[in-house]
């Protein structure tokens, strides 16, 4: 069941400080902001080729990102508001999309493949292969036993070797949180049109601890804080994305809008001019940023 509210816990955000909550709007917007100038980019022809833009999915990376430091992170293909969560340069993001030796990989592995091997972060750049991350991820933490968080999307997750992988995990005990962000859609084929099963049954049914939530940032970290206690176990986190699968068009009205939720919810905190400074400097940045 997919719904705005699905799995939230009402409330919830009542029990962070401020400073917490402004935190998260801060990686939401950096996000946010720094693909609305990629946007512009792609239409000024400076981008030249496939982007994967995490619109609308930016609440995830930015409420997990705090529980998970010092995890090494296995990304999904639609991965940019990951490595800026976790702290990744935006200027290296930049010019590894303008193809620039600079960038995260010397400007050879574009939008798909972001990674980051510094200031304390440990992410490891998708390859191309839909879903063979989650594999990957369970051989890295047999292999060093660190704790791991390995993002799919809902089409991944029906690849045969993901649960596969996950059932290795279960039987080996393995540190591994595995998170789905699951926005309806395999490219344009919505989950309905594609199987009758729900990840979360298939993952409880084979012994792993699993939830469906959706994509409220403040239920996102509870969840995270809890399930990395226990792990191995899995995340499927209902979540809406803004723009195609692959380019800057527009998928069409979305199911709902967690930017404007969460924006909703700080003013009624009474957080009106903390969150306009936050999202002026950020809008200002990230314009500067892509003017340079």
């Amino acid at each position: 069941m997919r719904s705005v509210n699905y799995g939230s816990i009402p409330n919830l955000i009542s029990s962070y400080d401020h400073k917490e909550l402004l935190t998260i709007f801060r990686k939401m917007c950096m996000t946010r902001y720094f693909e609305l100038e990629l946007i512009k980019a792609v239409k000024d022809e400076r981008v030249t080729y496939q982007v994967y833009l995490s619109l609308g999915q930016e609440s995830i990376s930015a409420a997990m990102s705090s529980a998970i430091r010092n995890y090494q992170v296995f990304a999904q293909h639609r991965c940019h508001a990951i490595y800026l969560a976790l702290g990744g340069s935006p200027e290296k993001l930049r010019d590894e999309l303008l193809g620039l030796p600079s960038g995260t990989s010397r400007g050879r592995s574009g939008s798909n493949c972001i990674q980051c091997h510094e200031n304390g972060i440990t992410m490891y750049g998708h390859h191309g292969l839909i879903g063979e991350n989650v594999p990957l991820a369970v051989g890295a933490a047999l292999g060093n036993n660190r704790p791991t968080v390995c993002f799919f999307g809902d089409g991944a997750a029906e690849e045969d070797y993901v649960f596969a992988s996950i059932g290795y995990a279960i039987t080996h005990k393995l540190p591994v949180l595995f998170v789905c962000e699951d926005n309806n859609l395999s490219i344009l084929t919505p989950i309905k049109d594609r199987r009758s099963w729900s990840l979360t049954s298939v993952a409880n049914a084979i012994g792993m601890l699993a939830i469906d939530i959706t994509d409220d940032p403040w239920s996102i970290l509870y969840n995270t804080r809890n399930l990395i206690t226990q792990l191995p176990a899995f995340m499927n986190i209902y979540t809406c994305r803004s723009n195609w699968h692959s380019g800057v068009g527009v998928d069409g009205p979305l199911e709902w809008d967690r930017w404007s939720i969460v924006k909703e919810q700080l003013n009624m905190l009474g957080l009106q001019k903390e969150i306009q400074t936050i999202e002026n400097d950020i809008h200002m940045e990230m314009e500067k940023l892509w003017v340079e």
